[in-house]
């Protein structure tokens, strides 16, 4: 028997891969059943060159679990080890076996396919062990060795007897580590870090894993059904995707995956960790920010890529050339990708807009690369819906009533088409096109366009009267004579008496509203922002409404108004009209509300009480 004392690399290495090395225990798993695939693969491949010229014969991966013996234990048939070689790869700590037959065997296939890169996986198990134990037979003309350490830099190594090619590990497992001796949180985790890893992995005696996912196959091997199935299999309640795109790049970095887009609806509640992170079929994590750009978070799928460097723990990404270039190659993909979709199938397109167009309006603000190509495949939807269009397609068929004297486009819009229905109304009577702005991102989008688009405007339908919505520079005249339109200024001015209601009488058609309230885009638009949270503009919030009362002069109803000689029923007539106007923009609450409802009452009833 020999014993002797771990040489570690670095001083006092031992303490700190046992407690600190992996911020999750349960990882242990991943890293010894990952370790079982490498050695597994390393048969493989020297298989494959000839070097192994045996019977590679059952190659599946297992994990025991024996609650009564406290252990739990984790066996393969890979290539196995001699004496010389746990005491190169087991005692030698951060000396990586896998890094140095990566180097070997650089360029054979199933050589590349090696997951680990640093020699420290093997030590996780001592975050949940008393005592491990490896039993490991060489694939080589060597006796077989049996290994033992309890987590002190000490160590036992001798020969014994095995009759099976492959290694054991046996994880004798620690108090405070009992919940790990449940066979359902054994199989949840094996569910999650090993679903489809490329080697058969089972857990008491049923396989856990798909060792052939959907993602390992190029996209001329798949058919839709096999695309959906896959998307089952990663969330098995969902419901189905709008569509897929598959990555498939091997220059001048490694990548494959499928990225579902999912359906959004107005009440669905946003997830961004949908999108897991593989290396050779491990699972890293579901953090992937730095990889994914940011509006594409709201995607579903796998991600897989040998090409990303991870810490030690596989759990973080650290900056490198590479993940910039991915997020830039992943952008391109998408962005391609609805561009064949529009120009092919616009039908379709359209119908799925409502779920396309969180994306694309996401992407627009965030990426603009994203957005040059984008501009072609944006829509805006006409506000009784159905009709769509580009940018283009817009200024095409507005720019000739829809040109301010600036010369911009004013794209009209509604937030909520029923609520602002009679200023939608009044817009489509002057022949103006009003789109639909109501999705959770359009606040943010319209701010951020407008500066990016030439010569473009956005002005929300109610923002002011129809008639000034597009700034020409023209007045109308009223059929009242200048006393009247006095008279009628004096009543009003009497009645609303808020300092941030500012009234002003204008020549409108005899059809338009008699009193028509507007809130300043301008204005709106900072207090929007602000209550959403805009940095430093919290102040805003709390400020009153800014509102602009117009006065239609035009109006039949204020030459019967201006002849009635009880100046009380003249003064609740008028109020109840601009109180009607403020209901209608939700401006009326309170006592305020309150009150109108009661004169209303007393008007419709006798009209003098």
């Amino acid at each position: 028997m020999q014993k002797g004392a771990i040489r570690v690399q670095t001083e006092n290495i031992f303490p700190i891969i046992k407690k600190f090395l992996y911020s999750d225990h349960e990882i242990f798993i991943r890293e010894l059943v990952s370790n079982a695939v490498d050695a597994t693969q390393k048969l493989k491949t020297l298989a494959s060159v000839g070097e192994f010229k045996g019977d590679i014969g059952n190659i599946d991966i297992e994990v025991k679990l024996d609650k009564e013996k406290k252990t739990i234990t984790i066996a393969d048939h890979g290539i196995g080890m001699t004496a010389e070689e746990v005491d190169k790869y087991i005692n030698q700590v951060a000396f990586s076996g896998a890094e140095e037959f990566l180097k070997k065997y650089k360029g054979q296939e199933s050589g590349t396919n090696i997951i680990g890169h640093f020699g420290l996986g093997f030590y996780s198990s001592f975050m949940v062990s008393s005592k491990v134990e490896i039993f490991t037979k060489s694939w080589k003309d060597a006796p077989a060795v049996r290994w033992e350490c309890d987590g002190s830099p000490e160590y036992e190594l001798e020969e014994t007897t095995k009759e099976e090619r492959g290694t054991e590990i046996v994880m004798h497992i620690n108090e405070e580590s009992e919940e790990f001796l449940d066979e359902s949180r054994i199989r949840a985790i094996l569910t999650k870090f090993c679903k489809f890893l490329p080697v058969p992995v089972k857990f008491e005696g049923v396989q856990i894993n798909n060792t052939s996912p959907a993602w390992t196959k190029k996209p001329s091997e798949l058919t839709t059904e096999d695309y959906q199935n896959f998307y089952k299999e990663l969330y098995p309640f969902a419901e189905a995707p709008l569509f897929w795109i598959h990555l498939n790049v091997d220059y001048p970095f490694n990548l494959t995956g499928i990225l579902y887009f999912p359906k959004i609806t107005k009440s669905y509640e946003i997830q961004k960790d949908k999108i897991n992170l593989y290396s050779n079929q491990v699972y890293v994590t579901d953090e992937v920010k730095d990889i994914v750009p940011e509006f594409l978070m709201l995607l579903h799928g796998v991600i897989d890529s040998p090409d990303i460097p991870l810490n030690v723990s596989r759990s973080y990404l650290q900056g490198d050339p590479n993940v910039k270039k991915i997020n830039a190659h992943i952008t391109k993909k998408v962005a391609d990708k609805l561009d064949e979709m529009f120009r092919n199938d616009r039908k379709g397109f359209e119908e799925k807009w409502d779920s396309i167009g969180l994306f694309v309006k996401y992407g627009m603000m965030t990426d603009d690369k994203f957005m040059d190509k984008a501009n072609k495949f944006l829509l805006l939807e006409n506000v009784e819906g159905g009709t769509f269009y580009t940018q283009e397609e817009y200024r095409t068929a507005a720019a000739a009533l829809q040109t301010n004297k600036e010369g911009k486009l004013v794209v009209l819009y509604a937030t909520n088409p029923v609520q602002q229905d009679s200023y939608v109304q009044a817009a489509k009577n002057k022949g103006y096109i009003v789109v639909k702005m109501e999705t959770l991102v359009d606040a943010a989008f319209i701010n951020n366009i407008e500066s990016k688009w030439e010569n473009v405007q956005f002005t929300r339908v109610d923002a002011d009267i129809a008639d000034h919505l597009i700034d020409k520079d023209e007045n109308g005249t009223t059929v009242l004579s200048e006393e009247q339109e006095g008279a009628l200024k004096d009543i009003f001015t009497a009645q609303i008496t808020q300092p941030n209601i500012k009234v002003e009488l204008k020549g409108l058609s005899g059809e338009s509203q008699p009193v028509i309230v507007t809130r300043p885009e301008f204005m709106r638009r900072m207090k929007d922002m602000a209550s959403m949270g805009g940095g430093g503009m919290n102040w805003y919030a709390s400020m009153p409404d800014e509102i602009n009362m117009t006065v239609n002069a035009n109006h039949p109803v204020y030459l019967n108004i201006l002849e009635e000689k009880d100046n009380e029923l003249q003064q609740k007539q008028i109020r109840n009209l601009a109180d009607l106007a403020l209901l209608s923009q939700n401006l009326l609450t309170g006592a305020d509300l309150t009150a109108f409802v009661n004169r209303s009452v007393e008007l419709l009833t006798n009209g003098k009480k």
